[in-house]
């Protein structure tokens, strides 16, 4: 089955490493940035979700009205508006985008942040909400009758949808977390369930993990398995490892000046990490490195605030490691560099052919068998 990539995309030019001179939302850029993404043959971007950032899907249809065939994986925090708001919103945006549009659940790590969109909800209770919400937009997405909901969290009568999605039978569902209630929410609900770098063991672990949440859930298909990386490469081994030094320094230096990842912390809060943060720092106590590239001294210098785990290596070297992860079951690549759209070139360039050729040569050998993976109703 091929491998899907998945960039990042932002309205400026910045990361951990250097400040945008520009504009927060800088339409040039934007542009470029979405059409780098395309050529460098990504199939989706993520544009992501704070309470402070710009809106993501008005952020998606721009670039999707300058792009035409890359998709957008559109982060979405439940509980901020209404399932039904959400589900007409993101059902017109994918019929203008013309069927390029994915939701990406964000159901929150952090109560400050939380509270920030005026969510008091403690972050047990918000995974319940967000299971509840995920099935009202399932529902409301393919239903052509009006529906009655009366739920825990949500109760409303004879609503139905007049914009349909592009998509049949709906717009896929990503879903991101490593608790035990992310499991089994994720398990049962999302097409494809997305981890944060780790070593392989750790992810092993939680594909297994999530494919028996799915199994408890009664589903008969499994989900898409997407590990986020942010990888580093070189021409040779020794220059690969040159910048990665210098990009962890960089990252030092400005969080001391108190720039960098201030904002990270800020969206932190009350210090309280995701799980999923929290096993990136597992990983880096074990050790600065794992398998074949895998490199976390990032990860510890900014406190995993999100997809902080880097591969280093020359191109060879990376796409091997990424196909290693591709060997224990994941299918969904998301990967996203620290000079933002330089690096994005160069994946296209170098990194993404490699992956894959690796991935269409594996299916030729095993015959293209790949567990059951689809968009349910």
């Amino acid at each position: 089955m091929p491998v899907e990539f998945i960039g990042l995309i932002s309205t400026n030019d910045a990361s951990e490493t250097h400040q945008s001179s520009g504009p927060l939302v800088d339409l040039a850029y934007t542009r470029k940035f979405a059409r780098a993404h395309e050529d460098a043959d990504f199939d989706r971007v993520l544009i992501g979700y704070s309470s402070g950032s710009p809106d993501n899907l008005q952020v998606a249809a721009f670039a999707a009205q300058n792009t035409e065939r890359l998709g957008y994986l559109v982060a979405h925090r439940p509980g901020v508006v209404q399932p039904t708001t959400a589900a007409r919103s993101f059902a017109t945006l994918d019929q203008f985008a013309q069927g390029r549009i994915a939701l990406h659940t964000i159901t929150g790590g952090s109560d400050a942040e939380q509270r920030r969109d005026g969510d008091h909800l403690p972050k047990a209770e918000r995974y319940a909400r967000s299971q509840e919400y995920l099935q009202i937009l399932k529902r409301v997405w393919t239903e052509t009758e009006p529906v009655d909901h009366h739920g825990r969290f949500y109760d409303f009568e004879d609503f139905l949808l007049s914009v349909r999605p592009f998509q049949e039978p709906r717009i896929p569902i990503y879903f991101g977390g490593s608790s035990d209630d992310a499991y089994r929410v994720g398990g049962a609900e999302a097409d494809t369930y997305a981890l944060f770098a780790q070593p392989l063991d750790q992810i092993a672990e939680e594909i297994a993990r999530v494919r028996a949440a799915a199994k408890d859930a009664g589903r008969t298909d499994v989900p898409g398995i997407s590990v986020s990386f942010r990888p580093i490469l070189g021409a040779t081994e020794d220059l690969a490892w040159e910048r990665a030094h210098r990009i962890l320094d960089t990252t030092k230096e400005r969080i001391e000046a108190g720039k960098g990842i201030k904002e990270y912390r800020r969206f932190l809060g009350d210090g309280a990490r995701s799980v999923g943060s929290q096993r990136q720092l597992d990983a880096a106590a074990r050790g600065e490195r794992h398998d074949r590239a895998l490199w976390t001294p990032l990860a510890a210098a900014t406190g995993a605030p999100g997809n902080t785990t880097a591969l280093v290596g020359t191109p060879e070297t990376v796409a091997q490691a990424l196909l290693d992860y591709v060997d224990i079951g994941v299918t969904t690549i998301l990967i996203r560099g620290f000079d933002p759209y330089d690096d994005a070139i160069d994946y296209g360039r170098e990194l993404i052919p490699r992956v894959r050729a690796g991935v269409a040569e594996r299916d030729a050998a095993n015959g293209a068998s790949t567990p059951n993976q689809q968009v349910a109703a």
